[in-house]
């Protein structure tokens, strides 16, 4: 299948993040894009511009790093003029539902606000291109064809809710958030929705599942325990460890953005998922398997580990993704087997001490700081 569209620069927020960097590495070193990629990121406590540091040296006249906030509505819209930004990847968010419970205000104004402040000033980038009337819009809504600018934002399965023990979330299911984390990012979706749909606005929207893969930050439940594991500490389990996830690897959800991006019908949503469900005790248990694999550590040892704590509030119960239409539509399907990313993921670990080292002590928060002047609200 041909690309439909095609882009000369584009604007990627929250591109030092785990998803981000991943996203612009792939950019460059795996789907071909032969144009300009600007990344926007405040880099807040998981943003981290080393992710990208080989990127940066690599193709420093076509990668450009710009430490900023979403909410910053000046410094936005310069960004849009100054590069002739004619795609957005909206992966910035804060995105932790723990975080959210504890904090629920910087989430409404970062995934919100800082949403609206991406949406109205490519609205105004591009207007005299699209037209205000979404009836005049070239590949509007359900068309295949049509407008090369693009918003494409990046959500998560979380605004379904949760469900029971069959069934699987699709395009048509109801939002139903329940953490502070969810309605947030549940309003952002309806946000860029009322952007197409009032403005013409060419939008997509992909939801996708849990991510993992290389570059995630710590606090995440896979780097979390393998590097307790690695350092003998406790193994954090919520509730009766039966909570299931839906787990896609990085580099499976950014080929998938890409194909929505360039071939994707304006205005529609896909849902991005791994059709691989684990208990996460169940999960916890394989991890354990493979890090004694990789590092010799005996099994009872690393189990002996595992300590159930208290529930977190508002835990869901099960989230699965249905991706039938990404797939029958586009062609998407996933490249890389669970087993084989939670290996590569467990050997990306081992292999890089020296950034594990500086993330978790904060030294990386240091490194930026020297580097690059504060720039946010």
């Amino acid at each position: 299948m041909a690309d439909l569209r095609s882009f000369s620069n584009i604007l990627v927020t929250g591109g030092a993040g785990f998803i981000g960097s991943n996203f612009i590495r792939y950019l460059f070193t795996d789907a071909g894009f032969s144009g300009r990629v600007v990344n926007l990121d405040a880099l807040t406590y998981a943003g981290n511009p080393q992710n990208l540091a080989d990127i940066a040296a690599q193709y420093k006249d076509r990668y450009i790093f710009v430490h900023g906030d979403i909410r910053d509505a000046a410094l936005v819209q310069k960004l849009f003029a100054d590069y002739a930004i004619d795609a957005v990847v909206h992966f910035a968010a804060e995105s932790h539902v723990d975080r959210s419970i504890l904090d629920p205000q910087s989430f409404i104004t970062t995934n919100v606000m800082g949403t609206y402040t991406l949406l109205e000033a490519a609205r105004q980038a591009w207007k005299g291109r699209y037209g205000d009337d979404a009836a005049r819009v070239p590949g509007a809504t359900g068309q295949l064809a049509g407008t090369s600018m693009l918003f494409h934002h990046i959500s998560t399965d979380e605004v379904y809710g949760s469900l029971g023990e069959e069934g699987a979330f699709n395009e048509t299911t109801a939002y139903d958030p329940r953490s502070p984390y969810s309605a947030s990012k549940a309003s952002s979706d309806f946000l860029v929705k009322a952007y197409g749909h009032t403005y013409g606005l060419p939008i997509t929207i992909s939801n996708c599942s849990n991510n993992y893969g290389p570059y995630q930050f710590p606090e995440k439940l896979i780097p979390l325990m393998i590097l307790n594991m690695l350092e003998g500490k406790p193994l954090p389990v919520y509730g009766d460890g039966k909570n299931i996830r839906d787990w896609l690897y990085v580099v499976d959800h950014n080929a998938a953005v890409w194909t929505i991006m360039t071939r994707g019908r304006i205005g529609e949503t896909y849902n991005i998922g791994g059709e691989n469900e684990w208990e996460n005790i169940r999960l916890l248990h394989r991890l354990i398997e493979i890090v004694s694999e990789e590092t010799g550590k005996p099994v009872w040892q690393l189990e002996a580990l595992v300590t159930y704590v208290k529930d977190r509030p508002g835990h869901d119960r099960r989230y699965a993704i249905d991706c039938s239409k990404l797939q029958n539509e586009l062609g998407w399907k996933q490249s890389v087997s669970f087993d084989e990313g939670l290996r590569h993921t467990v050997r990306w670990y081992l292999d890089n001490p020296e950034w594990i080292a500086s993330v978790r002590s904060g030294a990386y928060r240091s490194w930026i700081e020297k580097n690059y002047e504060h720039r946010t609200l």
